[in-house]
C-alpha cells in the first residue's frame, strides 16, 4: 500500500469548546479517538507508513499516537506550527511521503471505506501521471451539505453536473504539489480545480458508512451509534 497523509492540523472551530484543550482527531466516539478508528482501518488495509500533520495542540496528538507501533504502522510527523490548509499542508509533507502517489485522508472522518481499493488506483497514477494525476472518493450529499462539491461523469470528476460531496479521501501524485513553496497557506479547492478541468482527476462514488464529524452534535450522534 502507498503511504498515507492524515490531515490533522485544523483548529476545529465548530467543535469548540471541545477542541480548546483537545485536538479534534483525539475526540472520542464509541470509546475510541477519531484518529484511532482511522489508523486501525488503514492498518487493516495494509498501510504501513503514515504521515500526520498537525498545528493546534500537536504535542498532545503526538503523545497520544506515538510512533504508530500499536497499530503495526510507522508514523512520522509534519509539524506546521500554523495550519497551512490542505494543499499547503500536503506540500509541506512531501519530503516525508516520497516520490510515488500517496493517499490523503482527513483525521476527523469516520468510515468503513476499504482503503486497500486505492492501491491499484495509486499504481495507475504512477504509470501515467500526465493523464491521471489524482483520484477523489465522493459520497452522496449529506443533509448539512446539500449542494455538494463536484460531479462524477464516466469515472472522471467534473465541476458541473449532478453534484456529490468530496469525502476527504483521495490519491495524489506528488508532482501536483511540487510548485507550492513549503510554508504556503493554500486550500485544496479551488486550487485543484485546474487538474479537474484538464480531465486528470478520476473519481468513485462510495455508498458505505461515512461521517464527517464537524460539530459537537455530529460527534455525539456518532458516539451514540458506535456505543450501541
Amino acid at each position: 500500500m502507498p503511504p498515507v497523509l492524515i490531515l490533522a492540523a485544523g483548529r476545529g472551530e465548530r467543535m469548540r469548546p471541545l477542541t480548546d484543550a483537545t485536538p479534534k482527531p483525539l475526540l472520542p466516539a464509541g470509546g475510541r479517538a477519531l484518529i484511532d478508528w482511522q489508523l486501525a482501518s488503514l492498518a487493516r488495509a495494509g498501510v504501513r507508513r503514515v504521515v500526520i500533520n498537525h498545528a493546534h495542540l500537536g504535542e498532545r496528538l503526538e503523545a497520544a499516537v506515538g510512533d504508530g507501533s500499536r497499530w503495526g504502522i510507522r508514523v512520522d510527523w509534519s509539524r506546521e506550527g500554523t495550519a497551512l490548509e490542505t494543499a499547503g499542508g500536503i506540500a509541506k509533507a512531501l519530503a516525508l511521503l516520497g516520490d510515488e502517489p500517496f493517499l490523503v485522508v482527513s483525521g476527523d472522518i469516520y468510515t468503513d471505506y476499504d482503503y486497500s481499493r486505492l492501491e491499484a488506483v495509486a499504481a495507475a497514477i504512477a504509470r501515467d501521471p500526465g493523464r491521471r494525476a489524482a483520484h477523489f472518493v465522493l459520497v452522496a450529499n449529506p443533509s448539512w451539505h446539500p449542494g455538494g462539491d463536484m460531479a462524477l461523469e464516466g469515472g472522471l470528476v467534473r465541476r458541473e453536473g449532478a453534484r456529490l460531496t468530496y469525502a476527504n479521501i483521495a490519491v495524489f501524485h506528488p508532482a501536483l504539489f511540487e510548485d507550492i513553496a513549503p510554508g504556503t497557506h493554500l486550500r485544496l479547492f479551488p486550487w485543484a480545480y485546474r487538474f479537474v478541468d484538464e480531465g486528470r482527476v478520476t473519481g468513485e462514488l462510495f455508498g458505505g458508512d461515512w461521517e464527517n464529524v464537524g460539530t459537537p452534535a455530529q460527534l455525539a450522534a456518532l458516539d451514540r451509534r458506535l456505543s450501541r
